[in-house]
C-alpha cells in the first residue's frame, strides 16, 4: 500500500451535461443520480464544477488488513478555481459503508466524514495534476471553437 487513504471515484464535468430531465424508463438508481446531478447544477452551476459518484474512501488505521479499516462512500460536487487547476471546495454526502474496527464510536465516524471531504480535495488536485481533466478541457475548447465558427449554431439540440 503506497497511500494512507485509498480514494476512487467517477467524475462527470457538469458543463458536459446537456439535459437534466430524467428519462421515463430510467432505473431507480439512475433516476436518483439524475436528480442529484440536477440539484448540483442548480446549487453550483456548470462551470468549474464536477460531480463525483460511485466513489469511496478507505482508511486503514492499523497495519493489519483484518483490523482497523473504515470504508466510506461519497457523492457530490467538486468546485475548482477559474482555470480548473485547483480544488476550491467540495459539497459531498459521505456515509460509512463498512468497518473492521471494534472501537469505532459515532463521534469518530463524524470526524472521519469530515476527513473524507478534506482527503477528496487533495485527491481531486492529484486527479487534475495527472492530466485527467485536460481531455475534457480540450473537447470543450473544440466545441466552443466549432460553435464560434458556425456563428453559434452547431445543429439541432446542440
Amino acid at each position: 500500500m503506497d497511500r494512507w487513504v485509498e480514494i476512487s471515484f467517477d467524475c462527470l464535468p457538469l458543463r458536459s451535461v446537456g439535459r437534466v430531465d430524467v428519462p421515463l424508463d430510467a432505473s431507480p438508481k439512475y433516476q436518483r443520480r439524475c436528480e442529484q446531478v440536477k440539484l448540483a447544477i442548480e446549487r453550483h452551476g456548470v462551470f468549474n464544477t464536477y460531480y463525483l459518484y460511485d466513489a469511496q474512501a478507505v482508511y486503514h488505521l492499523t497495519n493489519d488488513a483484518q483490523l482497523g479499516m473504515l470504508q466510506f462512500s461519497f457523492e457530490g460536487t467538486v468546485l475548482t478555481n477559474q482555470s480548473d487547476d485547483q480544488t476550491k471546495r467540495v459539497d459531498l454526502e459521505v456515509q460509512l459503508e463498512g468497518d473492521v474496527c471494534d472501537w469505532l464510536t459515532q463521534p469518530i465516524v463524524q470526524w472521519f466524514e469530515k476527513c473524507v471531504q478534506e482527503a477528496v480535495k487533495i485527491e481531486f488536485d492529484r486527479y487534475i495534476a495527472a492530466g485527467d481533466l485536460q481531455a475534457t478541457r480540450d473537447r470543450i475548447e473544440q466545441i466552443t471553437a466549432e460553435s464560434d465558427e458556425a456563428g453559434g449554431f452547431l445543429g439541432m439540440y446542440l
